[in-house]
């Protein structure tokens, strides 16, 4: 199956929320392919936030980088979204990742979505280097 021609709606996925992606999928869902809110909002879908998601947009929410809500955690639960918390395992899988990316938010998400067998749902285009399932954002 060419998963490119296919319809993401009609395949039953686990996916991974990039950081900004996250971040669109609660407060500006206009940023999102068609395809790809369809997929988020599919209720046979398991949609995952990261720890490390959360951790990085308070960071950038507080240092005066982005506009996120204080209570953004909150509304990732309230919208039905798993939390994926970092275990030892992620740890030790983002630290032996090649240095495609340098972020290390980034690099979680993808030792995460190896180690679950989850779809990384993202509009950064180093992430595509790395041996992990893309869906594109936008």
């Amino acid at each position: 199956m060419n998963l490119r021609s296919t319809s993401w709606s009609m395949i039953q996925r686990s996916l991974i929320l990039d950081s900004h992606v996250a971040l669109w999928a609660i407060q500006d869902r206009g940023q999102l392919r068609t395809e790809t809110l369809q997929a988020i909002d599919d209720s046979g879908n398991r949609i995952f936030v990261s720890a490390a998601s959360i951790w990085e947009l308070a960071i950038k929410r507080v240092s005066g980088k982005l506009q996120c809500p204080e209570n953004f955690a909150e509304l990732v639960e309230r919208a039905g979204y798993i939390e994926l918390p970092i275990t030892f395992r992620h740890a030790e899988l983002a630290a032996g990742l090649p240095l495609f990316h340098r972020d290390p938010f980034d690099r979680m998400l993808v030792a995460q979505a190896q180690a679950e067998g989850l779809t990384l749902v993202t509009d950064d285009a180093l992430i595509a280097r790395y041996a992990v399932p893309i869906m594109p954002a936008r």
